[in-house]
């Protein structure tokens, strides 16, 4: 198994996003990314619940509110904005706090 921030290869990326449903690459680079459709107050309190967790973790996503949706951007920074397996896993993350607030994917 690959290390934490150790970037992944190319296959181990493929196969990582087809076990991650709605998330892809973000613009042909080295980050995925994950819309929901959510309200606004209901985007800002599943923001604050992925945010509670990031820091608990020590890993964050870029993250980008509208008035009915939210996305989320994912790379890791120490890893010279390459995908790493942190990244994966705060996408699993993301999915379930995402259910709980009664988002739906764009």
């Amino acid at each position: 198994m690959t290390e934490a921030k150790e970037p992944l290869s190319e296959q181990e990326i493929s196969d990582r996003l087809l076990s991650l449903s709605g998330w892809r690459r973000a613009d042909e680079s080295e980050a995925i990314s994950r819309g929901f459709r959510i309200r606004y107050h209901g985007g800002v309190a599943l923001i604050v619940h992925v945010a509670d967790v990031e820091r608990l973790i020590g890993h964050h996503a870029d993250i980008d509110l509208r008035w009915d949706h939210v996305r989320f951007t994912i790379t890791t920074h120490d890893a010279g904005y390459r995908l790493t397996e942190a990244d994966f896993d705060l996408a699993r993350r993301i999915d379930a706090i995402a259910v709980a607030h009664g988002a739906e994917p764009l």
